[in-house]
């Protein structure tokens, strides 16, 4: 069996869909549903149950998920070996990170380290903090940057930033003139809200439990830009971290909280006891160093 083709295969697993994972992996669609051909044809049996464009993983794919995963981890591992041996000025990382990040914290990470590292290459992925972690554990990145610290002894995690957390409100909202707000005084109101499975929904649902009440949801949201939009729109108000970029055109009024605990912590985080190649070693120690 061919590695990458095996590494295509655990990407359509996870998306479930082949046009969804070949704009990931850069592929054509051809050339991807040609490898899940060949892969079925090698395997002796269909890996997939068919749902109109949807692919889900039969009993067949399931098994052989589960060992590629592991198989693949154990390929990675002898890589990042002998990669380790290797000049840390050149190679690959690959950084995962939450959506929000993409915007302000990884430019400004990249943008210092490759001044002093133009040899080193990035490989970057985005998603949510559950995914993140589960693509660190199988070995398809190296590094990632979430939030909050992941659960588990096996992950190691270096804190990087710190972030207030505000309460954004519509510009003509009855707070929107305050310098600061508790979340106590917004108990009634409809909230705007990251999925369930965000770390800052966890966040956000325990302080509002501390602050005595459950939050009313009006909207769910998968991405902190369409949640800011909807508060400017006057659709509700949302609990997000202080913004980075300046004033937003029709955006809404951030209002720092209050309520003790209201901030989030970003950090670092690798498999502790899988040796990491130099140049991945090198930009770890590089973010840790800046975090202090």
């Amino acid at each position: 069996m061919n590695i990458d083709e095996l590494r295509w295969f655990l990407t359509v697993a996870d998306t479930e869909h082949v046009t969804a994972a070949a704009s990931d992996l850069y592929l054509s669609q051809p050339t991807l549903s040609r490898a899940l051909a060949r892969l079925e044809r090698e395997v002796g049996t269909p890996l997939f149950d068919r749902d109109g464009r949807r692919l889900r993983l039969n009993q067949y794919g399931q098994i052989l998920r589960e060992h590629t995963a592991r198989a693949l981890a154990e390929v990675d591992t002898a890589r990042q070996r002998i990669d380790a041996l290797t000049d840390p000025d050149t190679g690959l990382v690959r950084l995962s990170f939450l959506h929000s990040f993409g915007a302000w914290l990884v430019p400004d990470l990249l943008r210092g380290y490759r001044a002093q590292a133009p040899g080193v290459r990035f490989a970057l992925f985005q998603d949510v903090a559950e995914v993140i972690a589960a693509s660190l554990r199988e070995g398809r990145t190296d590094l990632a940057l979430t939030s909050p610290r992941p659960d588990g002894d096996d992950l190691a995690w270096h804190p990087v930033h710190r972030e207030r957390l505000c309460l954004a409100v519509p510009p003509d909202h009855r707070l929107a003139t305050r310098r600061r707000v508790a979340l106590a005084a917004v108990a009634d109101e409809p909230f705007i809200m990251l999925r369930a499975d965000t770390g800052l929904r966890g966040i956000t649902d325990r302080l509002c439990r501390a602050a005595g009440f459950d939050p009313a949801v009006a909207l769910d949201s998968s991405d902190l830009q369409t949640m800011r939009a909807l508060v400017g729109a006057g659709l509700g108000i949302a609990v997000v971290p202080e913004p980075h970029l300046g004033d937003e055109p029709n955006g809404p009024v951030y209002l720092p909280l209050t309520d003790p605990g209201a901030e989030r912590t970003i950090g670092l985080c690798w498999v502790a006891q899988r040796p990491l190649p130099a140049p991945v070693a090198a930009f770890r120690d590089h973010v840790s160093t800046l975090a202090g």
